[in-house]
C-alpha cells in the first residue's frame, strides 16, 4: 500500500470532478448504447458496457491511491441519480460494483503499477465484478450457455479497451497538458525518466 493513502484536498477534488464529468458522460453514453442496441440488437450492451469504468481506471492512474477507483465510479453513479437518470438509485449499487472491480486490480498490485496492461487489467475486473451483477439481477442462468459465454467475452473485451485502453489514452492526453503536475502520476513518471 503506498505510504501516503490519505488523500489531499486536491486529490478529493480532482476525484469528485472526475465523478461529475463522467457521470454526464455515462448518460449521454447510454443514449448511444440505445441507438446502438435498436441497430445491432441485444449483445450491444457488452460490447459498449467498458465506458461506464472508464472513470475509476482514470482516477486511479492519477492519483494512485488506496479507494479511488472505487470512490469515482460511485460519485459518477451518485451525479447520474442526481440528473435523474431512470435507472435510480440502483445506479449507486452498480457504481459500487464496476468500481470494487476495477479497485481489486489496483489492490492486486498494492496501488503501485499503473501500466496500460495492468489499466486493461482492471477494466476487464470491472467487467468480470458487473457481469456477476448483472447475471443475479437478470438471471444469466436462464439464457443459451453459448449466449452467456459471448456476452462475457464481449464485456472482457469492451472493459479492456472501451475502460482500460481508452483510460490511458485520456491519461496520458491529461498528463500532456501539464493538469497534473504535481499528483502522484506526476512524482512517478518524472522518478522513471531519473
Amino acid at each position: 500500500m503506498p505510504t501516503h493513502s490519505v488523500w489531499t484536498l486536491r486529490e478529493t477534488l480532482i476525484v469528485a470532478v472526475l465523478g461529475a464529468v463522467f457521470g454526464v458522460l455515462y448518460l449521454g453514453w447510454v443514449q448511444v448504447w440505445l441507438v446502438l442496441q435498436a441497430i445491432f440488437g441485444a449483445l450491444t450492451m457488452d460490447v459498449v458496457m467498458g465506458f461506464w469504468f472508464v472513470v475509476s481506471i482514470i482516477a486511479a492512474a492519477i492519483i494512485r491511491k488506496p479507494g479511488v477507483a472505487l470512490v469515482s465510479e460511485v460519485m459518477a453513479a451518485a451525479v447520474q441519480v442526481l440528473l435523474g437518470s431512470p435507472a435510480g438509485l440502483l445506479l449507486l449499487l452498480t457504481g459500487l460494483v464496476q468500481g470494487a472491480g476495477a479497485e481489486a486490480v489496483f489492490a492486486a498490485t498494492r496501488w503501485r503499477r499503473y501500466s496500460l496492461a495492468v489499466l486493461m487489467a482492471a477494466g476487464m475486473g470491472a467487467a468480470v465484478f458487473s457481469f456477476a451483477y448483472t447475471w443475479i439481477r437478470f438471471d444469466y442462468g436462464s439464457l443459451a450457455p453459448g449466449l452467456v459465454v459471448a456476452m462475457f467475452v464481449l464485456r472482457l473485451a469492451s472493459g479492456a479497451l472501451l475502460g482500460g485502453l481508452l483510460g490511458h489514452v485520456i491519461v496520458k492526453a491529461l498528463y500532456r497538458t501539464g493538469v497534473l503536475s504535481g499528483l502522484a502520476i506526476d512524482r512517478d513518471t518524472r522518478a522513471a525518466h531519473v
